[in-house]
């Protein structure tokens, strides 16, 4: 018999807030271990006042979205579809209806899962204001088959959704650029993951989360979310792009962070991993992670400790490698080509790159790619009346540039 997986969505959201342990959590409260591990098991007790407000403080949801029931209900899955109304209402669409409904046919499965992954293909090249609302629709729309289904029908569409609610999540931070929104919405992620039971999806989502600590220079909540993805990826089978992905992660939060010489070496331990490959086959939502890509963590982290020379080789060797479909990647590059440039005392050649950035946003908007040629400028700022640099401005201001940039 399967293990009884608990309270998943606590679970999940104790992981999501820095809480590596029960114990941890416990000590946060103020509560033994015993009493987290009561909340944490099939049937959770409905905390006491003191005690609720304590948990939605700490973790930053209400009871039902933790996973708890309230007392005297009679609905005996009321909890759950009042997370998934609860869900819905936060991201402003219409609430799930809590009434008992019929079970969907087992085909709903694959036919919710196929949107997902058609969602996923068009991150590469659609507008991400066009594909942000769609995918949250796309959310909601699972929430509510999730109350409407059961055993594997129902495991498919949780882990459909939270695919679907890490592409909004990777939006929002990488695009939008709103780390806190992001963050919220890769909780949710998490807790479908484990409505799921999708430990590498797990692993994938918690890895994500890590950007948003390691992006305010926070290490050690960034160092703490990777080792329980890592957990999560042990519990895999995982792949060897996986385990390179979450090297690479890791790397670029200690670039972040300021330490080069550990980001250097994880890189170098995730080109190991590739070139010793695995037995088992890479998750087909992992289309964000390739050798290519690996190479372009390695040049910004090269650039970064100051390594001009070998990142200016290795990031021209990613410009010719990356597919001309992936533009976004395309920006990111072309901005710390410039980098390395300015760092070299080039200016043409950085104002050039920078120039090409800038063509290239105006095709596909890139918030992550807008942020490195920013950074370029501002290491500019001591030639500002160089002539490369004033054609720099005039490209960077002008009209369709700002307004596109305010816009999004």
């Amino acid at each position: 018999m399967p293990r009884p997986a608990g309270n998943t969505r606590l679970k999940a959201a104790r992981l999501a807030a820095g809480f590596r342990s029960q114990q941890a959590l416990a000590e946060a409260l103020g509560v033994g271990v015993r009493q987290v591990r009561r909340w944490e098991s099939d049937n959770p007790p409905w905390p006491h006042p003191d005690q609720a407000q304590a948990l939605a403080r700490e973790l930053g949801q209400d009871l039902e979205s933790l996973g708890f029931t309230p007392p005297h209900s009679t609905q005996p899955d009321r909890g759950r579809r009042t997370v998934l109304a609860a869900t819905a209402a936060a991201v402003g669409l219409a609430a799930v209806p809590t009434q008992a409904v019929a079970l969907q046919p087992a085909t709903v499965a694959g036919d919710f899962a196929s949107v997902t992954r058609s969602h996923r293909r068009l991150y590469w090249s659609v507008a991400p204001a066009t594909l942000h609302p769609a995918a949250l629709a796309h959310a909601t729309l699972g929430c509510a088959l999730l109350s409407e289904t059961a055993g594997q029908t129902r495991r498919t569409v949780a882990e459909a959704l939270a695919e679907t609610y890490l592409l909004a999540g990777r939006i929002e931070f990488f695009d939008m650029r709103e780390p806190d929104r992001a963050g919220q919405t890769l909780l949710r992620a998490l807790q479908s993951a484990g409505e799921a039971d999708a430990p590498l999806l797990g692993a994938a989502i918690l890895a994500h989360t890590a950007f948003i600590p390691a992006w305010d220079g926070r290490r050690d909540d960034a160092v703490e979310r990777m080792v329980a993805a890592r957990t999560y990826a042990r519990r895999g089978p995982a792949s060897a792009e996986l385990l390179a992905w979450l090297d690479a992660v890791e790397a670029e939060c200690e670039t972040r962070c300021g330490n080069t010489r550990t980001a250097l070496h994880l890189i170098g331990h995730a080109e190991d991993t590739l070139a010793e490959g695995s037995e088992h086959k890479s998750p087909e939502w992992l289309d964000w992670f390739s050798p290519v890509r690996l190479a372009a963590f390695k040049g910004n982290t090269q650039l970064k400790a100051g390594h001009l020379p070998q990142a200016r080789a290795t990031l021209l060797g990613v410009l010719d490698a990356l597919d001309p479909s992936e533009e976004k990647q395309t920006t990111v590059v072309l901005g710390d080509l410039a980098a390395v440039e300015a760092a070299a005392g080039r200016l043409d050649e950085a104002c050039a790159y920078a120039l090409r950035a800038l063509d290239q946003l105006e095709r596909t908007w890139y918030a992550m790619g807008m942020d490195r040629v920013r950074e370029v400028r501002r290491t500019l700022a001591p030639h500002q009346q160089e002539r490369c640099v004033r054609e720099l401005d005039d490209r960077l201001y002008a009209w369709s540039t700002t307004v596109s940039a305010l816009s999004r």
